[in-house]
């Protein structure tokens, strides 16, 4: 099961940290992982090129299955309104996967 935790700070997502394979069917054939892949690299990478900014981030090795990201400290208000943008719709595509596969992944806000 993949596991979301989205983390808040005044109603702000500030960071994410994704871990563990969905197995819903063979590797290199799931869906599932590769939806949520897609969606939370495709969030970061939206994040480093159109906000200019380097988050930090923290992958597990060669096996994968962990994904940790987390905004910096100190960004303009104009940046904040980018990355809550580019956050909200990771977490709305994240939803849908999980509305669709609730088996495979599950969503925690903190």
């Amino acid at each position: 099961m993949i596991k979301v935790t989205v983390y808040r700070s005044d109603g702000n997502i500030y960071g994410f940290e994704l871990s563990g394979h969905a197995n819903s069917v063979s590797e290199g054939y799931d869906l599932v992982c590769a939806g949520v892949s897609a969606v939370s690299f495709g969030s970061v990478n939206a994040i480093i090129k159109l906000c200019d900014i380097d988050p930090i981030i923290e992958q597990a090795g060669n096996e994968g299955g962990y994904l940790r990201m987390e905004l910096p400290e100190g960004l303009t208000d104009e940046i904040q309104k980018k990355t809550a943008i580019i956050l909200e719709g990771m977490l709305v595509s994240l939803e849908t996967i999980e509305r669709d596969y609730g088996s495979y992944i599950s969503i925690y806000e903190k």
